[in-house]
């Protein structure tokens, strides 16, 4: 193996143990911060997302200008198109359904979560099912995108990328303040035991989320992993079908990796690429990280019992979610974690169709769960 291609494994093997751990002793789920809101009135997890964002759009910009930055904007962000919009808010239905993201399903399942593994189940079989779909939904992407060549808005107005990092950071900045002079991030004198307060996994993520770029020249993402992962059941069920479909036959991704070395090719088949390289490894140590974390605390009790309408629930859930991703493209921490910071377009759709979609969710979820 290359010494680029070490780097980029062991980067991603590294982020993905500690945020596993970190999210798992703190309990931050990103679908909860929009869940919680509508359900509960519950505001922490979204103001530890607000901090999160901020903090990553401070580093990336630091990293930019100190030119350690690999890329910019990052890979694989286009410019926008409706089906950001679309994509954002049938994720949104789904994660709230679901009980967690793309990584809290997988943060979950280390610390022995059963709906947190009917929910990976979801989301292998909509992957499946996206890749019937793909080439009908590439032409409406198609059809649907808003400008031929900008992808963030620094590129779109031609302002200095500093100066909307500054301009986030100080809007970010000044609310995070005000929460904390509301008393809002203080920890509550009863937790369990080996709790992290939110606003520490918050900013911990954010340094994760530098690492991951300056190891692997992206933020980090799994989604198009699930595909892959769907690609391989599918391959030893039937190899004939997976050779038809163009979206598993297909390595559209072209990409050299930061430290150095030839380009390399990646998609969603069954095909051990750059895409398995960096992200195989992420998912790996974020459901490690987060079983270590719970085998600490011996809080590893898996409970092989679910009701059958939470089952179907759940699973619907991830079904829907990775539709949502694959169509966006892309799921909420590649939108939130990478392209926010940078003010990508696409992300900015994704997030404004994620907060109707997540409402939505938790309109379908009151009605599922009352008897």
């Amino acid at each position: 193996m290359e010494a680029s291609a070490l780097i980029a494994l062991t980067t991603s093997l590294t982020v993905g143990l500690a945020a596993g751990f970190c999210m798992h002793r703190s309990d931050f789920c990103l679908a909860g911060a929009f869940r919680d809101l509508f359900l509960f009135r519950d505001g922490r997890r979204l103001r530890a997302l607000v901090l999160l964002v901020t903090a990553s759009a401070v580093l990336f910009e630091l990293a930019r200008v100190t030119g350690v930055l690999p890329y910019y904007p990052f890979p694989w962000f286009a410019p926008p198109a409706t089906i950001n919009l679309i994509g954002g808010c049938l994720f949104g239905i789904g994660m709230v359904l679901a009980g967690g993201c793309v990584v809290g399903v997988l943060y979950k399942l280390g610390g022995g979560s059963l709906p947190a593994a009917v929910a990976f189940l979801g989301l292998l079989a909509g992957s499946a099912l996206y890749a019937e779909i793909h080439p009908v939904w590439i032409l409406l992407a198609k059809a649907g995108t808003w400008h031929d060549r900008a992808a963030t808005l620094p590129q779109l107005t031609g302002v200095a990328p500093g100066w909307w990092a500054a301009g986030v950071a100080i809007v970010g900045g000044w609310f995070c303040w005000r929460w904390w002079r509301q008393g809002l991030w203080r920890t509550p004198m009863q937790q369990a035991e080996g709790y992290l307060p939110l606003w520490v996994t918050a900013l911990v993520l954010a340094g994760l989320g530098l690492l991951s770029v300056l190891g692997t020249g992206m933020p980090m993402g799994v989604t198009t992993s699930y595909a892959k992962f769907a690609a391989f059941l599918e391959e030893l069920i039937a190899p004939g079908h997976v050779a038809q479909v163009a979206y598993f036959t297909a390595q559209p991704i072209l990409y050299t990796l930061p430290h150095g070395g030839p380009q390399l090719a990646g998609g969603g088949g069954p095909v051990l690429d750059v895409v398995a390289l960096i992200q195989f490894p992420l998912i790996a140590g974020i459901i490690l990280g987060a079983l270590i974390s719970a085998l600490l605390l011996r809080e590893f009790h898996p409970r092989w019992q679910m009701p059958g309408r939470q089952v179907l629930m759940v699973f619907a859930g991830g079904v829907i979610m990775a539709l949502g991703s694959r169509m966006a493209p892309g799921c909420n921490v590649w939108h939130l974690l990478g392209g926010l910071p940078l003010l990508t377009m696409q992300s900015l759709l994704f997030l404004a169709g994620l907060f109707p979609g997540a409402w939505l969710g938790g309109r379908l979820f009151l009605r599922w769960t009352t008897p």
